[in-house]
């Protein structure tokens, strides 16, 4: 490219020294009377003012090239700091409870158990300090590469002013390249440290984390492959670090637990735990926690319910057009899909006079009626699950054993339907549960028996609308 300017600059020179010929030859002399007597003949001779500057083209470019080449290691060690951070957490957790059992009985632990426990702490120590040099390493190199773009515009522009603009076009465009390239590092920077919780200031989801396994079901049995897991998406003031969990060998749902932090849900001491009156016992694995209160499927009568676990009273409503023979693809029984974000609750479902097709409702959380029912194209058998986001309904289908995509997305705001493709990666083979917490912006499945969580990415090029944010931010 560097070549072909230089070769433009000379050109241009060129075709200047031309015009000078031109004119010297064709143009119209001008008779002036001399001291001889004779006649002297004069032109105009436009000459080019200076040589392109080549050579800052040159650098530029060069640091077009390393820039981007930073960047992408950079995109790279994002999706790495998140699992560590989770890793290290469970690995504190864990740490934790081995030294509160040690000062409860010093004197029931050996001098080598003891010491143990001292490499333990220094080991983590040692991890945590590596991933905040790392992280204060990101945040300063994304700062560098600012300062150099910065310069980089400087540059062209002041190219541009002096110098034909046709010649570093090419240049400019690079430039914008690697300027769109740090703009979404750093926009992924912020949501992945600083996530602004409750904004729906974005057109939508660009990307998935990968899995983010904490651990096995409270039950310690990987034939609990039903149930699901995560926080309140709209909690009640202290109980904003609770963590949920409920699993069967079915898709039932007979009692859950409840655990006052991410600690305790590790090591599955349980603060609460409640099993479901057996006429109020529910089917299906979608179900979600709100505002302290629990919404599932009941099929006796077949349609929705809910435990206020404020008050302890249940209550359930029929949908009449709703059918109970259309369900997810992996297992029967998952007719209703609860699903909670920015705006407020939903639940989705088929009907017979959709033919299958899903059909989204926005749910009225004080009278837990239907306020708005929108019916999609998909055919919901087609479908793995589903999750709502700022209004908008994602679906997702199973690609091959270990990768699911979001292909499908609905609007209800505009009320505008489209396909795309955001592939993530699958833990196990199976989900029976998949919902979207806007309380930390993250997507919790259960995976044959696994909590695994995802961290989102949104485009946030375009202009969006913003809603109402929680009162509070999760940690």
């Amino acid at each position: 490219m560097i070549v072909t300017l230089y070769f433009s600059a000379l050109l241009s020179s060129t075709v200047a020294w031309e015009g000078v010929r031109s004119v010297w030859s064709e143009g119209n002399p001008r008779n002036e009377s001399g001291g001889g007597g004779g006649e002297r003949c004069s032109c105009d001779a436009f000459l080019p003012g200076s040589t392109f500057p080549v050579g800052d083209l040159v650098v530029i470019e060069q640091t077009a090239v390393e820039i981007s080449r930073e960047l992408g290691l950079e995109m790279g060690k994002l999706g790495e700091y998140e699992i560590k951070v989770t890793e290290y957490e469970e690995k504190i957790v864990k740490l934790t409870a081995k030294i509160e059992k040690m000062e409860e009985n010093p004197d029931g632990y050996s001098e080598s158990e003891q010491n143990e426990i001292k490499i333990e702490i220094k080991q983590v120590e040692a991890l945590i300090i590596d991933l905040q040099l790392s992280i204060n390493g990101s945040t300063a190199v994304l700062k560098s590469l600012r300062v150099q773009i910065t310069v980089m515009v400087e540059t062209l522009n002041r190219l541009e002013k002096t110098y034909d603009k046709n010649l570093i076009l090419v240049t400019r465009r690079e430039y914008l390249k690697v300027q769109l390239q740090l703009e979404e590092c750093e926009r992924r920077h912020q949501e992945l440290f600083y996530p602004n919780i409750g904004s729906c200031a974005h057109t939508g989801i660009t990307k998935l984390s990968k899995p983010i396994v904490s651990q096995l079901n409270a039950h310690l049995n990987a034939g609990y492959k039903f149930g699901g897991w995560g926080k309140d998406s709209k909690p009640i003031p202290d109980r904003e670090s609770m963590y949920w969990y409920s699993g069967y060998t079915s898709a039932s749902i007979i009692d859950i637990r409840f655990y006052t932090n991410y600690k305790n849900l590790i090591l599955r001491n349980h603060f609460q735990h409640h099993s479901l009156q057996t006429s109020w016992r529910g089917t299906g694995t979608n179900f979600i926690f709100r505002d302290n209160t629990l919404y599932y499927q009941i099929n006796s009568p077949f349609g929705l319910a809910k435990l206020n676990f404020t008050t302890m009273a249940y209550e359930s409503r029929v949908i009449p057009k709703a059918s109970s023979g259309f369900s997810y693809a992996y297992f029967s029984g998952q007719n209703f899909d609860f699903a909670a974000d920015e705006t407020g609750l939903w639940v989705t479902y088929a009907t017979q006079q959709s033919a299958g097709r899903m059909v989204i409702a926005k749910i009225n959380e004080a009278s837990f009626g239907i306020e708005e029912e929108m019916e999609t194209s998909i055919y919901k058998p087609g479908v793995s699950n589903a999750f709502m986001v700022c209004g908008t309904l994602y679906a997702v289908r199973t690609i091959d054993t270990v990768t699911e995509e979001i292909f499908y997305k609905y609007d209800t705001k505009t009320k505008e339907e489209t396909y795309i493709s955001i592939p993530f990666e699958r833990f196990q083979e199976k989900y029976s549960n998949l919902h979207y917490n806007p309380a930390d912006q993250k997507l919790y499945m259960y995976n044959d028996g696994y909590y695994v969580q995802y961290h989102l990415w949104f485009n946030h090029t375009a202009v969006a609308t913003t809603t109402t944010a929680p009162q509070v931010l999760l940690t």
